[in-house]
């Protein structure tokens, strides 16, 4: 005789056969490593969100763990980490927080890394290098992320190392939002966006546009009277009584920009300011960056500046309500591209 068919009726209110339980509804947990708590209470601040408890230890012989205090089953956890010093201690932390999450059942990890580690080394200059950026991306792939998001990729091509989606956010508003509200009228009127170097033309074109400002770049090269130095620094464009901003993704230890900045005040510049994104003020950027060349420093918070670092012409933006509405689109399956004006 044939088996007769089970059949199994649905609750005509919420579609759920009975006695089967309802899928769980997706939850958003926010966490971070040592390296720059602050962001990580702002970040979940602006989420209106608590910040899963991490138990961290680093061992006498240098080795680090990490442990989660409370249930992370199933959730959809971005781990907030960024890389400033000590960088390769930040970033063994977190993949062991990686694959911690992981192991304890993650449905989704995404590693927000406002400012990238290793990003500068994203090609071979010479034989035998690494590409150390390509790296740090298979590392975190192979903890067990899915996801990264950051801020202003030292170069675009590192979103193609990682196998899986990349968030490459734009600080750009941040800053330009400051410089609409704080540049005075008169300085608009003679504003010109400068780049430091060749290879942040593009970036700079951009801001050239946003701020209807024309552009200048700044062209380093050898003076063949002199060996070994790089002291010539040719301008293309006009920067003679003008406000010269100089824009760029990072500034380590100030040195290339502190150099543009006394080419420019030299070629006649009015004033020099300078934004950046990423603060890494490496010793002795904190001391060269107050110059006299320099009237003012704009950068954000990717990377937490001591006291001992900051100074009374610096302005430290915050870069934390960026990341929470990329973290919020993200959760709910939106757009990042629509924050920064492209398709939604």
């Amino acid at each position: 005789m044939a088996r007769k068919k089970k059949t199994v009726d649905l609750d005509r209110d919420n579609g759920v056969a009975p006695g089967i339980i309802a899928k769980t509804k997706k939850r958003l947990v926010v966490a971070g490593g040592r390296s720059h708590p602050e962001l990580t209470a702002a970040v979940a601040e602006a989420l209106g969100t608590e910040i899963a408890p991490v138990e961290h230890r680093t061992f006498a012989s240098g080795e680090i763990y990490a442990r989660f205090e409370v249930s992370i089953r199933g959730v959809d956890l971005f781990l907030v980490q960024t890389f400033g010093e000590p960088v390769n201690e930040w970033l063994m932390e977190t993949l062991i927080m990686i694959d911690a999450a992981k192991r304890a059942s993650a449905k989704r990890i995404t590693v927000v890394a406002p400012y990238y580690p290793y990003s500068r080394q994203d090609k071979k200059g010479r034989g035998r290098e690494p590409i150390s950026a390509r790296l740090v991306a298979d590392l975190l792939k192979t903890a067990g992320a899915d996801r990264v998001m950051s801020v202003d990729l030292h170069a675009a091509q590192i979103q193609g190392f990682f196998d899986g989606p990349v968030d490459h956010l734009f600080a750009k508003p941040v800053l330009l939002d400051h410089f609409e509200r704080t540049l005075s009228p008169e300085d608009r009127e003679i504003l010109t966006v400068v780049s430091p170097d060749m290879g942040r033309v593009r970036v700079a074109d951009t801001w050239s546009d946003s701020l209807g400002a024309p552009l200048a770049i700044i062209h380093k090269r050898r003076d063949p009277k002199v060996a070994n130095q790089v002291s010539v620094h040719e301008i293309v464009g006009t920067v003679e009584g003008r406000t010269c901003l100089l824009v760029d993704d990072m500034i380590d230890t100030g040195g290339t920009i502190v150099k543009a900045a006394q080419a420019l005040k030299a070629n006649g510049a009015h004033r020099v300011i300078v934004a950046a994104t990423h603060a890494i003020f490496s010793d002795p950027a904190s001391e060269r960056l107050q110059d006299a060349a320099i009237d003012e420093v704009v950068v954000t918070d990717t990377i937490p500046l001591s006291a001992s670092r900051r100074w009374d012409t610096l302005t430290v933006l915050p870069i934390a309500p960026l990341l929470a509405r990329a973290i919020h689109e993200v959760f709910e399956d939106g757009s990042v591209t629509s924050m920064f004006g492209g398709d939604a």
